[in-house]
């Protein structure tokens, strides 16, 4: 594998690993990230930065399987170009639901 989709692998997985110190280890309730500013600016820098490396990395070798990378990829989007249509229920889904599974998915592919 390339050494620019590594970096960017690992980019993927520092900006999770981020987002997860953000929200204490998993004890932070909605209403709290809710209510939050800086978390909620925190946590959608951090997936602005997962999606522009998935961008990169599809860009560069297309036979990367990660589940629902279209849609990380137009998450970042939205919350770059559609700021103020960001709904904090819609991240808070991504944090819940689906960075565990990209978390696991990334460090199988580093091979860790």
């Amino acid at each position: 594998m390339q050494n620019e989709i590594n970096a960017w692998l690992y980019d993927i997985l520092n900006a999770i690993i981020e987002i997860e110190s953000f929200l204490d280890g998993g004890s932070k309730r909605f209403e709290d990230y809710q209510n939050d500013l800086r978390t909620k600016r925190a946590v959608e820098r951090n997936i602005e930065i997962i999606g522009e490396a998935l961008s990169r990395i599809l860009k560069q070798d297309a036979s990367i399987l990660i589940t629902h990378s279209r849609k990380i990829v137009d998450t970042r989007n939205r919350i770059i170009h559609g700021y103020d249509s960001v709904s904090d229920d819609v991240i808070w889904g991504i944090v819940v639901r689906h960075l565990p599974v990209l978390k696991a998915e990334v460090t199988a592919i580093l091979g860790e």
